[in-house]
């Protein structure tokens, strides 16, 4: 990865109470929600279930945003000195991402504009797509915020949070005893 080019990361002073906006609901709440939108569009009919949702609350594909779907996929490692973040963001440019720390909370932002156009001698098509996306880690404990870093090379992001002194020695082996 010796290609690969340094992304500057943002830091802000924690706040006493996170913004009611950034609250975000957990990967669970937001899988069920997922699950739920899926099955719900089969649409039942009048035989419904006890806790799905009336028809009226469907979010139809056409109700959303205008964007499409941008989401990358992320991984997260625990490493004994470090913990890692990869993001595939295949087709962006390190100038169209930005990683910020603040209140405690990792986030990943970028935006993906995408136009191509085609001439011929009988048509002319021309597309354009636009979206963006945003991910955010909560930081744990440990971490040393002054040194974490962020790379990009080859459509991937990685970000490395460093973890103190104190927080690599605490690491506890606990024993399992037999019932």
């Amino acid at each position: 990865m010796a290609d690969a080019t340094k992304l500057a990361v943002k830091s802000e002073p924690k706040a006493t109470t996170p913004a009611p906006s950034t609250v975000r609901p957990t990967p669970f709440e937001s899988l069920r929600n997922e699950v739920d939108r899926v099955f719900d569009a089969f649409n039942l009919g009048a035989w419904r279930l006890p806790f799905s949702r009336h028809g009226l609350e469907l979010e139809m594909p056409w109700s959303r945003s205008g964007s499409w779907d941008l989401t990358p996929a992320v991984d997260v490692a625990e490493k004994p000195t470090n913990y890692e973040i990869t993001a595939e963001l295949p087709g962006m440019d390190e100038k169209d991402i930005e990683v910020k720390l603040s209140n405690g909370t990792l986030t990943i932002k970028g935006e993906k504009k995408e136009e191509t156009e085609q001439r011929h001698k009988d048509y002319y098509v021309s597309e354009r797509r636009y979206g963006s996306f945003q991910r955010s880690f909560p930081v744990p404990e440990g971490v040393d915020a002054a040194h974490i870093e962020a790379s990009f090379a080859k459509g991937v992001l990685k970000v490395t949070l460093p973890k103190t002194a104190d927080a690599q020695r605490n690491d506890k082996k606990i024993a399992i005893k037999a019932a």
